[in-house]
């Protein structure tokens, strides 16, 4: 009887148009009908597949400051016009590029073999004749916290925790700091250089990047990541008494060095000032061709602006997709809060694809939207196709939202199975036979559902926030 009620209330609500209020007005059917054929759609339109396949293959990697990023950007800017978009334009900002040059280590004593390594962004380099010192090693961040100022003078700090494997990413988050802040706080201790155990889940002898952080007050020393199966040689080699390696590390810093945030829209028929921001980030590492990282993710939101910006009606608000222009080193997302001040309390929602490729099994809304409207009717839409809507508020939208996220800009997450994400993330393995185009398909679909309804809509997120109530 219930369930008969409300279709019948839904029913009524169709006649009263397509939009999804703040309150707890039922939706309006016409718009659930679209943003599930926008799912459903999704599922079969291999674009975004072939986004990333032309990306892989014409450009290759990505680099922020390379020659190969500026091909990306005007590569970029011509696939989002031939895609329906419009206003598309890239906007310029200036970062410290920094591009990797040699790297090379090996084991001099007590047994000489060489080590995988690649030197983490925004390493300084070592001297031409590289450094050659006896390790300190450490099974556990904390324990290279717990040693005393002085007790590493002139050695070369190794850090080898492990990373945990988990669907969410959460334990990325948890040993981030040791690739982040371990080198500056190896020099506060004395190190002349510093190692740490890959942050991945994978057993094979390639190591992970990813950028480093400096602390003010802390000497800057050389920086690597060693490969998994090689960190665990030098444990064992270790514990059997001193173990003395040569690294060697020559990248360089460009200052000032171009780079662009590449932006088209879908244009909003009657709040086209009102946006919902839906983005990835065109940079990538320079080991392998960025496919997961992150090619997959401006596939899925060209995928679904496109699906959106081909509908016979468009939607009320404007859909602004944003490929962030150095997110790797951490840049893009300042430089783009920046440049647009002026507008965030008219950017409705924010939020990044940036985990991989694979399906998107829950979406987390800002808080307090869970159970609105809004929230219980994207549950309706995106049941069918394998996702949910997590009771649990999106604590971030990803690296270049964050900037936005603390002008107030409500962030949405998408999340995505990251169960073996980190087993090539940031490697030369990252590369598009990682890609299923079945799965892909499957966060377009979500991708496209939400990014429809946010904008048919005249939800309002921060009324439904808990602390505006």
């Amino acid at each position: 009887m219930i369930l008969r009620i409300l279709v019948v209330a839904v029913a009524l609500a169709a006649s009263a148009g397509a939009t999804i209020r703040a309150t707890d007005a039922l939706p309006s059917e016409s718009l659930v009908v679209t943003a599930s054929s926008l799912g459903q759609k999704a599922l079969n339109d291999p674009a975004a597949f072939d986004f990333v396949e032309a990306l892989t293959t014409e450009i290759g990697q990505r680099l922020a400051g390379t020659e190969a990023h500026r091909r990306a950007v005007v590569w970029a800017e011509a696939r989002l016009k031939a895609a329906g978009l419009e206003n598309v334009h890239s906007e310029p900002f200036s970062f410290p590029a920094w591009i990797r040059g040699a790297e090379s280590a090996d084991i001099v004593g007590p047994v000489p073999q060489h080590l995988a390594v690649t030197a983490l962004g925004g390493s300084v380099a070592t001297d031409a004749n590289g450094i050659e010192a006896e390790i300190a090693l450490f099974r556990t961040y904390d324990d290279l916290l717990a040693a005393a100022p002085g007790s590493l003078s002139g050695k070369i700090a190794v850090v080898t925790q492990r990373m945990v494997r988990a669907q969410d990413g959460s334990g990325y988050g948890a040993a981030n700091p040791i690739r982040r802040y371990g080198p500056s706080e190896a020099a506060r201790r004395g190190a002349v250089a510093y190692l740490l155990r890959s942050l991945g889940t994978d057993s094979h002898r390639l190591p992970h990047t990813g950028a480093l952080n400096y602390q003010d007050g802390a000497p800057r020393i050389p920086a690597a990541a060693l490969a998994i199966p090689d960190a665990e040689q030098l444990e064992r080699l270790a514990a059997l008494g001193p173990v003395r390696i040569r690294l060697l590390l020559t990248p360089t810093i460009q200052e000032n060095a171009p780079s662009w945030n590449v932006v088209g829209e879908v244009k909003g028929t009657e709040r086209p000032d009102e946006v919902v921001l839906i983005g990835g980030h065109l940079d990538s590492w320079d080991l392998g061709t960025g496919a997961t990282d992150d090619g997959a993710g401006i596939a899925i939101v060209f995928g679904a602006a496109r699906l959106i910006a081909g509908l016979p009606q468009r939607p009320s608000r404007t859909i602004r997709v944003v490929l962030f222009g150095a997110e790797e080193m951490n840049f893009s997302g300042a430089a783009y809060a920046q440049a647009h001040e002026g507008e965030t309390g008219k950017i409705v929602v924010a939020g990044e694809a940036d985990f991989g490729a694979r399906n998107v099994y829950s979406v987390q809304l800002p808080g307090g939207a869970a159970g609105s409207d809004f929230g219980h009717t994207l549950e309706r839409i995106i049941a069918p196709l394998g996702a949910n809507v997590d009771r649990r508020p999106a604590l971030g939208g990803g690296d270049d939202i964050r900037e936005l996220q603390k002008a107030g800009v409500p962030a949405v997450s998408l999340r995505q199975d990251g169960l073996d994400y980190f087993d090539t993330h940031h490697t030369a393995d990252d590369t598009l036979d990682k890609i299923d185009p079945k799965q892909l398909d499957q966060a377009v679909a979500v991708w496209s559902a939400f990014t429809y309804l946010a904008a048919a809509s005249d939800v309002d997120f921060r009324r439904l926030a808990p602390t505006a109530k």
